[in-house]
């Protein structure tokens, strides 16, 4: 089980958070002037890194606010939390083949 520091409440269990996805999707400006291949992009289309990855996490059963992870998806290992809005931090370069 993670431990995930959560940045307004400090550190619990994962039982205690829900999994957002990917961090830092844009939401186009225009979606009324996309195609459906466009559309269906944006949707479903997202990375499936081995390695460090951005994902958004949120507080479900503490605070209820989203924030941002930065998990090796090998090890699980976090290596950092910062909160939504903020850009991610400079992390290694730890990406495997």
């Amino acid at each position: 089980m993670l431990l995930i520091d959560c940045p307004y409440c400090g550190p619990r269990a994962e039982l205690e958070f829900s999994y957002g996805g990917e961090a830092h999707i844009v939401r186009p400006k225009d979606p009324e002037a996309l195609s459906d291949a466009e559309w269906g992009d944006y949707l479903f289309m997202r990375k499936n890194t081995k390695g460090v990855f951005l994902e958004r996490w949120c507080h479900s059963h503490g605070c209820r606010r989203w924030f941002n992870v930065a998990r090796d998806t090998v090890t699980y290992e976090i290596l950092a939390v910062y909160e939504m809005g903020s850009e991610p931090p400079a992390l290694p370069e730890r990406n495997l083949v």
